[in-house]
C-alpha cells in the first residue's frame, strides 16, 4: 500500500516537458525568433561574437523531444549554446519564408529538400563567412545528424566553437570525442 501510495504522488508530480510552439515545435530559450533571412543571421551572430546554427525539427519528433528534454536542459550544455551559438530554428515541413545564402527565397520545405535534409533533429553549424552563391548545405562546417547523449552533443557545439574542423591535424571530430570520453574517464576534463 506504501509502494502503492508514493507511485501515485510521483505520477501526480508535474513531468518536465519542453515548451511547446504553436508550430508544434519546441522552444528554448537560446532560440532566435528572426526573418530568417541566412545572410542577415549570419551578420548578426558574428555582432554578437556568436556562431550561427541551423536547427531543422519538425513536429512530433521523438527524437527532437530526446533532445530537448533530456539535453538542451542541461545546464552545461544549455548555457554553453546560449553563450556561444545563434541558433534559428527551422521547420523541416515549415511554409515560413527562409532567404538562403545564395538569395533564393523558399518556404522552410523546399529549404530543407534542396539542403538534402531528411531527418530530425539536423543541426547545420555554419562559418563566420559564407561565400557568395553558397547555400546553408554547402557552406556548412559541420552537420549534426540527429538525436545524441549529452556528451556527443556538448563536444560537437565545442569541437565547432574551438574551429577544430580547420585545424590541420589528424583529429577529425570523432577522434576529438574520443579523446574528449577517454579524458572525461580519466577524470582529467570535465
Amino acid at each position: 500500500m506504501k509502494r502503492l501510495l508514493i507511485l501515485l504522488c510521483l505520477l501526480a508530480l508535474p513531468a518536465f516537458a519542453a515548451e511547446l510552439g504553436d508550430d508544434g515545435l519546441h522552444k528554448t530559450d537560446w532560440m532566435r525568433d528572426t526573418f530568417k533571412d541566412l545572410r542577415e543571421d549570419l551578420e548578426e551572430a558574428n555582432a554578437e561574437g556568436k556562431r550561427l546554427v541551423l536547427m531543422i525539427e519538425q513536429r512530433g519528433c521523438i527524437y527532437c523531444t530526446k533532445m530537448h528534454e533530456d539535453v538542451f536542459p542541461r545546464e552545461e550544455i544549455a548555457s554553453y549554446i546560449r553563450d556561444n551559438f545563434f541558433v534559428v530554428q527551422v521547420n523541416l515541413h515549415g511554409d515560413t519564408e527562409i532567404t538562403d545564402f545564395d538569395g533564393e527565397v523558399l518556404s522552410e520545405k523546399q529549404a530543407t529538400r534542396k539542403w538534402g535534409l531528411l531527418f530530425t533533429p539536423s543541426i547545420l553549424f555554419l562559418p563566420e563567412e559564407v561565400p557568395e552563391g553558397a547555400t546553408a548545405q554547402t557552406a556548412a562546417v559541420a552537420m549534426m545528424p540527429g538525436a545524441f547523449g549529452a556528451g556527443t552533443t556538448l563536444d560537437m557545439f565545442t569541437w565547432v566553437r574551438e574551429k577544430r574542423y580547420a585545424l590541420d591535424s589528424e583529429e577529425d571530430f570523432q577522434r576529438y570525442h574520443a579523446r574528449r570520453i577517454q579524458e572525461r574517464a580519466d577524470g582529467s576534463a570535465d
